[in-house]
């Protein structure tokens, strides 16, 4: 099976990673691939401008409808991260896009209920992988796992 990034079909494959970096900011490229398979109609069960990507636009100040209308002209990775830098009504400097990056990559349920949720969730999944510690490890082993993979 070939993978077609302009026209990502997720429900055939998960977006990339949430820790995979465009223009240094993690989300960003999952993002992305979650917004072209919405305009494609191939979402799948995943949803663009979920609370996970609303962490990236309330941190750049962009809305989630402007990054649409620009995936919909067809514009690659490159001419993304070229328009964040503009777009962006916080302009964060790139020590502040490095520092927001790692702490999101170090992130873990942050409430009680939060905690007992991913447990929950996690018992299901993979009961076995204590070495799942961070929200982006959950998210990979989950779509890891959705698409066949074995915990």
């Amino acid at each position: 099976m070939s993978i077609n990034y302009a026209t990502p079909d997720l429900t055939q494959h998960p977006p990339r990673s949430p820790r995979l970096r465009l223009g240094g900011y993690v989300i960003l490229a999952r993002a992305v691939d979650k917004g072209r398979a919405s305009l494609a109609g191939k979402l799948g069960d995943y949803h663009f401008n979920c609370p996970l990507d609303k962490r990236f636009f309330r941190f750049t100040g962009i809305e989630a409808d402007a990054l649409l209308e620009l995936l919909k002209q067809g514009k690659g990775d490159g001419e993304i991260v070229e328009w964040v830098a503009q777009a962006s009504t916080t302009k964060p400097s790139p020590w502040e896009v490095a520092q927001w990056s790692a702490y999101n990559e170090q992130r873990s349920a942050d409430t009680l209920e939060a905690r007992q949720r991913t447990v929950t969730q996690l018992t299901a999944l993979g009961p076995k992988r204590s070495d799942i510690l961070t929200g982006f490890d959950f998210l990979d082993l989950d779509d890891y796992v959705t698409f066949g993979g074995r915990a």
